[in-house]
């Protein structure tokens, strides 16, 4: 699981890196609300940590804005030292999933972190679909246009992983991670499955779906243009 933690205390920031990473999380971190809003758009997580007060960016417009503007639904826990209820209702209203006040137990903030991904995942779809293309979890079916598609394992856990982020660019380094972990291999296996993955849900198709960003990854998006 990954988690972005935006605040810009560099105490409390180091603690909950360090406890997290305890935890078993791999961990992100920005200190200003742009570097943090960038990271969000760009990167996938599964979670984020939000501080209010943040330099450049507040973090009731981030989360507005990563709400309306990017329209990413990645959970959210915002923390902050106020703890009036105009302030919570805020933060909620803003697209916050909940809401900690400062100062809190480094373990509050995992049981809390764990009570939202369960409900996440326990929601989760069990057939994606980007445009006309649609993969079936439960059955493993992919169709385009309701022609039947066939892939290979690796296509099929490559073509998950670029739908459920769709329409996010997801980064090369994430993508290998969810297909081989840490047993990465040698040669340039993915540039290899994504050209595979291209020839079966685009070339018999006139419009693409899958864009090379280049120097950053791939996105899996109905757009006019290849980026």
């Amino acid at each position: 699981m990954r988690i972005l933690v935006i605040e810009d205390n560099r105490d409390i920031l180091a603690n909950v890196l360090d406890y997290l990473q305890l935890k078993g999380y791999t961990v992100d971190c920005a200190q200003d609300g742009l570097s943090g809003l960038h990271l969000a758009v760009t990167d996938h997580y599964d979670l984020i940590v939000l501080d209010v007060m943040l330099p450049g960016m507040d973090g009731y417009q981030l989360c507005q804005r990563l709400r309306d503007d990017a329209q990413r639904d990645t959970p959210i826990i915002m923390l902050t030292a106020r703890d009036q209820l105009d302030d919570r209702l805020k933060g909620l209203n803003s697209g916050a999933d909940d809401y900690l006040v400062k100062p809190f137990a480094l373990s509050e903030l995992v049981a809390r972190i764990e009570a939202i991904l369960r409900r996440s995942q326990g929601g989760a779809r069990h057939q994606l679909q980007v445009a006309e293309l649609t993969y079936n979890l439960d059955t493993l079916q992919v169709s385009r246009q309701g022609k039947p598609l066939k892939l290979n394992p690796v296509g099929l856990k490559l073509l998950e992983v670029l739908m459920r982020k769709s329409p996010a660019v997801v980064r090369r380094a994430v993508l290998e991670e969810a297909l081989w972990g840490e047993e990465l291999p040698d040669s340039d296996s993915l540039r290899s499955h994504v050209h595979q993955l291209r020839q079966v849900i685009d070339k018999p198709f006139e419009q693409p779906l899958l864009h090379t960003v280049h120097g950053l990854g791939y996105c899996l998006a109905e757009r006019s243009d290849e980026r």
